[in-house]
């Protein structure tokens, strides 16, 4: 594991998702899941999120349709909170959604607008 990127990845990771999850899934990582969580913060949250090709904005956009196709509620709540987090207003992950629903299924985009729906609760928005 290269220290600085993982450090560079951490610091991304912890302003898109917000430190008390990011710390939280790191507080519970074991010597069985520990890699996976240092492969995720070195190479998703520093090599790509920090790349300067799309800014952080554009990235949540993408990843909220991905994780729709993909059917990744889990996944999709705690990238929602960070749509939110870049900047992304309600209306705007609603239209991402509906886009969603015609190009990847209605039922993927369905759970999507749940899982969202509850992110916004527990956010208060």
């Amino acid at each position: 594991m290269d220290k600085t990127s993982f450090e560079k990845g951490l610091k991304t990771r912890r302003e898109v998702l917000g430190a008390e999850y990011v710390d939280t899934s790191l507080k519970n990582a074991d010597d069985f899941n520990m890699p996976m969580q240092e492969l995720v913060t070195q190479y998703c949250w520093d090599e790509i999120w920090n790349r300067p090709g799309l800014d952080r904005r554009t990235r949540s956009i993408i990843n909220l349709a991905m994780l729709t196709a993909l059917n990744r509620p889990h996944e999709l709540k705690l990238h929602v909170r960070g749509a939110v987090n870049n900047g992304l207003s309600k209306e705007e992950i609603s239209e991402i959604f509906l886009q969603t629903a015609i190009y990847c299924g209605v039922p993927a985009a369905i759970d999507s607008f749940r899982g969202a729906k509850e992110v916004f609760k527990e956010m208060g928005i």
